[in-house]
């Protein structure tokens, strides 16, 4: 009885220690966002929640309205600046317009963004478009990755 006792205390000491750990991760890459300011556009319709940045790479989320101007067979355009204006590429996100009320999220990975300009444009432009970065983990994910791991190493 006096081993199970053991082995329980060993499992729940290693599950606190990684509910721990995430928990600092998570603070800490958290910590490091700034916010980036939005240039000027006439565009109502699409209203920011989020637009952060680290030196390395940022995230950007936000609502399309479509309820009284429908935009359809349309992007929306991101385009990141420096602090001196230099353009470091854009970003495509399609239009949906089925739906009223549109969110979508913008993931770079682009060095010392401190501005962005959105606008609506009818096609991509291959060129200057950066590359997909996968979605940020929610605290859902590393819970279930963290269960993964530790009965995977147990």
């Amino acid at each position: 009885m006096d081993k199970i006792k053991k082995y329980i205390l060993y499992i729940v000491l290693i599950a606190l220690f990684a509910l721990f750990s995430n928990f600092l991760i998570a603070v800490g890459l958290n910590s490091n966002y700034k916010e980036i300011e939005r240039r000027q556009d006439n565009l109502s319709q699409v209203e920011v929640v989020q637009a952060e940045a680290t030196k390395v790479n940022g995230r950007i989320r936000g609502i399309i309205n479509n309820k009284e101007n429908k935009i359809e067979h349309k992007y929306l355009k991101i385009e990141f600046f420096t602090e001196r204006n230099i353009n470091m590429g854009s970003k495509y996100i399609e239009i949906n317009h089925d739906q009223e009320e549109m969110p979508f999220e913008a993931f770079f990975k682009l060095n010392n963004v401190s501005s962005y300009k959105i606008s609506v444009v009818d096609e991509k432009d291959p060129q200057g478009e950066i590359e997909f970065l996968p979605k940020d983990l929610n605290k859902r994910d590393i819970i279930i990755a963290t269960i993964i791991a530790i009965l995977c190493f147990a």
